[in-house]
């Protein structure tokens, strides 16, 4: 029997339970993975925190890596042709955090060599989201930009793509947390109060665009006092804050990003195997522990991606 974390009801912690479950052949247009890594999100326990009641027991984890087990008839996967042993990672799906899953082969793709199973598993998700809010927002070559929480998962993917498209990047973070700025091509600058005017000091030039992956009311204060034009200043984090503002806020539950989303998985997957889009990997847990390396991602400070291994 395989295993998996499951919520039983919406809530916090305490509504996870690992349990065994059968896991259903694969039919066509579907495959079956051993997963040898899981990704971790905050989405993973926010969207239980959060959930409808209706919605569940609901399967936990949007990304995985491992190898394929089962393959549907006359099944292809996102990247083409696929065998039985094929090393995959995958995203989006649900119940990732598991020893095997089945899932559609639409949302699976051949993992790069030069990548290890628990960054192939991290890969995607914050991947997606980064380029997303690049694209929301237009950023092009010589524009100055406005990272809020650059240090984070998604943030460092903002910088790295970011740089591939010739933009430059102020990135708000705490001061531990500079090198990591410095690292991906950042201008580092500390959060805080005078936030506005060290924003100023650093991009004497302006800013054209705000990218906010915190969601706190200075992020999105500051934000609307440096960038006049409220189509280039973008949230994932302050949905609320967004519709009474008139900015954008983007989330994967709406069908306009889950359709761009879904449109670049190949391209930074490709990206990621040329080692031009890395993941940091801060800590490994064995799956069972799943909850302790939880409340690590939920404390804001694990200093890089979370794997989950089973």
């Amino acid at each position: 029997m395989a295993q998996h974390w499951i919520a039983r009801r919406p809530g916090d912690l305490d509504v996870f339970v690992f349990e065994e479950y059968q896991v259903r052949p694969p039919q066509p247009g579907e495959v079956s993975i051993v997963v040898r890594a899981a990704g971790m999100n905050p989405a993973d326990a926010k969207h239980v925190a959060r959930g409808d009641a209706r919605d569940f027991p609901k399967a936990i984890g949007y990304e995985v890596a491992g190898v394929v087990s089962a393959v549907g008839a006359n099944t292809e996967i996102g990247s083409g042709r696929v065998a039985v042993g094929d090393e995959v990672l995958a995203y989006r799906i649900s119940g990732g955090w598991a020893t095997e899953v089945t899932v559609a082969a639409r949302d699976v793709f051949a993992k790069p060599a030069s990548l290890s199973f628990g960054e192939a598993a991290n890969l995607l998700l914050a991947g997606c989201t980064a380029s997303e809010m690049l694209h929301v927002t237009d950023v092009g070559k010589g524009d100055v930009i406005l990272v809020h929480g650059a240090s984070g998962a998604v943030g460092v993917s903002v910088l790295q793509q970011a740089a591939m498209l010739g933009a430059r990047v102020v990135g708000t973070a705490s001061r531990n947390n500079f090198e990591v700025v410095t690292r991906y091509g950042g201008v580092p600058i500390a959060h805080g109060d005078g936030l506005e005017q060290r924003v100023r000091e650093a991009a004497p030039e302006g800013v054209v665009a705000a990218l906010d992956c915190v969601g706190t009311d200075e992020a999105v204060d500051v934000s609307l006092a440096l960038v006049a034009d409220r189509n280039r200043i973008v949230t994932i984090a302050a949905a609320e804050r967004a519709k009474a503002a008139g900015f954008t806020a983007i989330a994967g539950a709406m069908p306009a990003s889950q359709a761009y989303r879904d449109s670049v998985r190949a391209d930074l997957v490709r990206l990621a195997g040329a080692g031009r889009l890395v993941v940091p990997v801060a800590r490994t847990f064995p799956l069972v522990d799943a909850l302790d390396a939880t409340e690590l991602l939920m404390s804001q400070h694990p200093g890089g991606k979370l794997v989950l291994e089973p």
